[in-house]
């Protein structure tokens, strides 16, 4: 893949999270040594380089952020049902 088409790709995933604003979504993000976080939120907002999930934990409202690389390198993955967004299907 050239250096070129990196940008299209993310600019592509960031179209994909736009139309999900405002919906629940799954969240389940590497956070190293064989640890998962995973989280049911709402995909609060989309901005030019990273996306907002907003989630309850222990009465407490909490947002994660993470950027639309993270997707393209499956760190995080967010899906709505089955649906996994951000993925490239080839």
């Amino acid at each position: 893949m050239s250096r070129q088409q990196e940008p299209n790709i993310l600019e592509k995933i960031k179209k994909d999270m736009d139309s999900f604003v405002g919906q629940e979504v799954s969240l389940k993000a590497n956070t190293g040594r064989k640890k998962v976080f995973e989280v049911n939120g709402i995909l609060e907002q989309t901005y030019p380089n990273i996306f907002v999930v907003k989630f309850q934990e222990r009465q407490v409202e909490r947002r994660v952020s993470y950027t639309y690389a993270d997707l393209l390198t499956e760190v995080v993955e967010v899906s709505i049902g089955d649906t996994r967004i951000g993925v490239q299907t080839n």
